[in-house]
């Protein structure tokens, strides 16, 4: 971790040098080691308030932090622990993210096996329909089918009294089905 630390109307001792960078790179265990992390602290000191500026480069993250105190050190505790409360943050958002993200692919995978299972499965009934049958001849039967441009046609043959079924081949003529049992 690198660390850039710089002041304003203070002097920088080592002690408060090393009590900022021993502070700030606690952020470190939030982070993969081989990412690279670059810490700007800002020290400065105004009208009797000392604050403490942090700007943390994660590997394209900017994460900033500024604390206001009586005090210097209690500024930096400040600020680190705004900077690990967006840290935190940060990595719930991308947590949630990433689990949105598999419950979407999931979802996308059932569904997809869904509707291969829809079309390798047998065909469904989707309608069912209940009708009188009306006794008729066999070209009456034939009449009502090509009007209602149906390939098929159930009836009541008024010669047997029987069911049967008339439908048109693909030759454009008609067959009859005349069920025995």
């Amino acid at each position: 971790m690198k660390f850039m630390v710089r002041g304003k109307n203070i002097e920088i001792t080592d002690a408060l040098r090393d009590y900022a960078e021993e502070k700030v790179g606690k952020v470190r265990k939030y982070f993969d080691y081989d990412d690279v992390i670059e810490a700007q602290i800002s020290l400065e000191v105004e009208r009797g308030r000392h604050i403490v500026e942090v700007t943390l480069f994660v590997d394209g993250l900017i994460l900033r932090g500024e604390e206001k105190r009586d005090d210097m050190y209690a500024s930096i505790d400040g600020v680190v622990e705004k900077l690990e409360g967006q840290i935190r943050k940060y990595k719930t958002k991308i947590h949630n993210k990433i689990r949105a993200d598999k419950k979407e692919i999931l979802s996308n995978l059932v569904d997809s096996n869904k509707s291969q299972e829809e079309e390798e499965s047998d065909p469904k009934i989707v309608r069912t329909k209940k009708f009188a049958i009306k006794p008729m001849h066999i070209e009456e039967a034939v009449m009502q089918m090509d009007l209602l441009h149906h390939d098929f046609f159930v009836f009541s043959n008024a010669k047997t009294d029987e069911v049967n079924v008339v439908y048109k081949r693909k030759d454009g003529d008609y067959g009859l089905i005349e069920p025995t049992f």
